[in-house]
């Protein structure tokens, strides 16, 4: 590793492109369940809480209890020829779990500001490029949640953008471009959008489409303004047309954005290995056919066109360079809702309801801030968020 520290964006390059490496998580069974480390490539990963290895009856410091414990608790279980790189919720027992697992000559790194920095770590890729137009994907890699930014002759809308909005600002500065159209596919259940906030610092207006700036348990109407949006609006960015797509069925507003009749950033609808779940508005059963719907109409497009979701399940989901995207003409027949959903409506619905997750119960809350009904700090953003988001369907085929 050379190093005694990685920072979040040292394990993504590692993640993406090696080389191979451990994981030593030592936090609890049920924090490491809920959420960990993964890659597109099955990564060897040992959780041993702490607490398991560390007398907790005495004052002993980290790095002493490692030495005199690891050889018997934590090295047998480790591979000897592979570095460690040692994980725990913010950075500090991992960093003295790594300390001690050096001094026993072993080649271990901590992961700097543990899982937390891991889940807000941004990751931006061009994902298009051609005349008058470059979209570039920016992920949230630990989280699977994907936002995107059209750039055009100055001009950049942000689609879906996550909470921690200072990667758009300073992408589009980059790139050259001011940002000049903040618009959400639909109201998020499972990450605080950044589209209010950013709004107001570039000073520009918010999109949504009216139907999902109601929350659809609690019934009142989003504490914000924002521009309408409907089926067939149209949008020039610089160059770029983008049109607007009404898609029911994940939620009752939600919509995708066509650009320049190529590029379809669908949202949460379909996915690269899925389809979105209609539950998350509990009405699952009512839902159905309409996303049935939704989704036909999308598969009505060229088969060229070029596929731009909101979510990834897993990293095996991406290409090698960490991009998320597939042409319409491959996703027909490898995804297994978007083919049923063009034959019997009865076997499409009873495959979408007995596919469903569990029903997560902090996406009514996230759902609440982001209507602007309540409120979150950091503190309470970073525990509403914590872990994978879970928009699409469950796989049915072990992972």
């Amino acid at each position: 590793m050379n190093t005694s520290a990685w920072r979040p964006e040292m394990l993504y390059e590692h993640l993406l492109h090696g080389p191979r490496f451990q994981i030593l998580d030592v936090r609890s069974a049920e924090e490491f369940a809920a959420w960990h480390v993964e890659g597109r490539e099955p990564i060897p990963t040992v959780n041993v809480p702490y607490f398991e290895f560390l007398d907790l009856d005495t004052d002993e410091d980290v790095v002493k209890a490692v030495l005199k414990s690891a050889p018997q608790t934590l090295l047998p279980r480790l591979d000897a020829d592979i570095p460690i790189l040692v994980v725990c919720p913010h950075g500090h027992t991992s960093d003295l779990v790594a300390e001690g697992l050096r001094q026993l000559g072993r080649d271990a790194a901590n992961l700097d500001g543990g899982m937390a920095a891991w889940g807000d770590h941004y990751h931006v890729e061009t994902v298009a490029e051609e005349a008058g137009l470059r979209i570039l994907q920016i992920s949230r890699p630990a989280r699977g949640c994907l936002s995107h930014l059209l750039v055009s002759e100055g001009a950049a809308a942000v689609i879906d953008p996550l909470r921690h909005v200072s990667i758009y600002l300073d992408t589009a500065q980059r790139h050259g471009a001011r940002v000049t159209h903040v618009l959400d596919t639909h109201m998020h259940a499972d990450h605080l959008s950044g589209g209010v906030g950013l709004a107001k610092q570039t000073d520009t207006a918010y999109h949504l489409h009216p139907y999902d700036a109601i929350h659809p348990m609690d019934l009142l109407p989003a504490r914000y303004g924002f521009e309408f949006l409907r089926d067939g609006q149209q949008f020039r960015i610089g160059r770029a047309d983008v049109r607007v797509l009404h898609i029911p069925g994940h939620t009752l507003g939600e919509v995708a954005f066509l650009v320049n009749e190529r590029w379809l950033l669908a949202g949460d609808s379909i996915f690269i290995e899925s389809v979105a779940r209609p539950d998350l508005g509990g009405h699952p059963e009512q839902w159905t056919p309409l996303f049935r719907q939704s989704l036909q109409r999308l598969l009505a497009l060229p088969d060229e066109t070029v596929l731009l979701p909101a979510h990834f399940s897993n990293a095996r989901e991406g290409d090698p360079q960490g991009r998320f995207m597939a042409a319409l003409r491959e996703l027909r027949t490898r995804n297994e809702g978007l083919a049923l959903a063009t034959g019997d409506e009865a076997a499409f619905t009873r495959f979408i309801l007995a596919s469903l997750p569990t029903f997560p119960p902090g996406y009514v809350e996230i759902k609440r801030v982001n209507a602007g009904l309540t409120s979150a700090d950091e503190r309470k953003a970073s525990e509403l968020e914590l872990g994978k988001n879970v928009c699409a369907l469950a796989s049915r085929t072990a992972d």
